[in-house]
């Protein structure tokens, strides 16, 4: 199948090696990937700051990026929460694009390490990703999972939110960075590199907490463990 990544101006800019390692799974399983030069952000952060015009030109400059695509992943439920309700762009976050379309669980992977998964708020209220990317964790080789205790709470991030209300993100923060701590686990992932940034500068402040990684990496076997 082709394929088409938009990575989202978060990951390139500051997480390239999730965008590296969506293209690396994915041709691993046999797909070509391809990468529209002209995409850019989808405006998903002017649309929750209130930018409402300058939102609806990323939008439309992202439609006319991906524009005769069949298929769109991205490593990223928010932003692909934001097209689904902007745009008519056929994308789809990593799990669901593996479980729903490709019909595939298990992608080959190993990563003999204990890991922990956070829910992102869009992946979890937005697309209702569900279990889908736990059963693809569950399904890699020598991965431990350990359960996340009051998973389904928000990690304190939530974009503007986190700078607007940053006592109440603070918080939040904590409460989940314990959590995390809680399970022992040698990795926490999740599907959003924006909540993952803010849960690793939390945890960077607890001795022998879990590294925060996307799950995109851990399927592609692409996490420096020993970093």
């Amino acid at each position: 199948m082709r394929i088409a990544l938009f990575v989202t101006c978060l990951n390139d800019v500051l997480f390239p090696r999730t965008g590296i390692a969506v293209v690396s799974l994915l041709e691993r399983l046999g797909h070509e990937v391809v990468f529209p030069q002209e995409q850019t952000c989808c405006g998903q952060m002017h649309a929750n700051s209130g930018y409402s015009a300058p939102a609806r030109a990323l939008e439309s400059l992202t439609e006319q990026a991906f524009a005769g695509c069949e298929v769109i992943v991205s490593p990223s439920g928010s932003c692909v929460a934001h097209l689904r309700a902007h745009t008519s762009l056929p994308v789809y976050e990593l799990s669901e694009l593996l479980i729903d379309v490709l019909g595939v669980t298990d992608v080959g992977a190993r990563f003999p390490h204990r890991v922990t998964y956070h829910p992102s708020c869009h992946g979890l209220r937005m697309l209702r990703l569900g279990d889908r990317p736990r059963r693809l964790l569950e399904a890699v080789d020598g991965l431990e999972f350990a359960e996340l205790p009051d998973a389904e709470q928000c990690c304190g991030f939530g974009g503007t939110f986190a700078l607007k209300n940053a006592a109440v993100s603070g918080a939040m923060l904590a409460d989940k960075c314990a959590a995390a701590c809680a399970t022992d686990a040698a990795f926490l992932t999740a599907g959003d590199n924006s909540c993952l940034a803010h849960l690793s500068g939390g945890l960077a402040r607890r001795p022998g907490a879990p590294k925060a990684v996307h799950y995109a990496e851990i399927l592609a076997g692409t996490v420096k463990t020993g970093a």
